[in-house]
């Protein structure tokens, strides 16, 4: 039982120490203005490219154009490890989590902190120029939950 558990934590290991090669590069799929249409308005998410990260904001407007700042977002290495930051401005979202990154297969980029309330992971998956698929997951109350949020290029 010990050993499986040795093997265990050494694939753990491996599979995050492959996710940390990722280059800033692997990330510029996101850069640009994204848009996702909602029952009561758009969410628009925006990223830039820094010398040495990225940076993004998210948005909620409504139909009438108002628009509110939920989140925003730096990507840089912190101790070596890609890491998602994310400071949130909403009501019962408020503050910074950082999440790692553990895995980059296929263009898609799971980032996690299993202590965080909800979510536990930020997925982004690069589905060409002009799509981009994100999600949250994780668990509340003892149930799975996903959130999508499938966007499309603007601008």
């Amino acid at each position: 039982m010990k050993k499986l558990f040795f093997l265990f934590i050494l694939f753990t290991a491996a599979i995050s120490a492959s996710a940390q090669k990722a280059s800033l590069k692997s990330f510029v799929f996101m850069i640009g203005k994204w848009e996702m249409k909602t029952k009561n308005g758009k969410i628009v998410e925006r990223w830039q490219l820094h010398k040495d990260s990225l940076t993004g904001q998210s948005h909620r407007f409504k139909e009438t154009g108002d628009s509110v700042l939920t989140e925003t977002i730096v990507l840089k290495k912190i101790k070596g490890e890609w890491t998602f930051c994310v400071t949130g401005y909403e009501k019962n979202n408020e503050g910074t989590t950082h999440f790692k990154l553990i895995s980059n297969q296929n263009n898609t980029f799971t980032f996690e902190n299993k202590q965080h309330d909800f979510p536990q992971q930020i997925v982004y998956q690069s589905k060409g120029k002009t799509e981009l698929l994100a999600w949250i997951e994780g668990d509340i109350g003892g149930k799975h939950r996903k959130m999508e949020f499938p966007y499309k290029r603007a601008e």
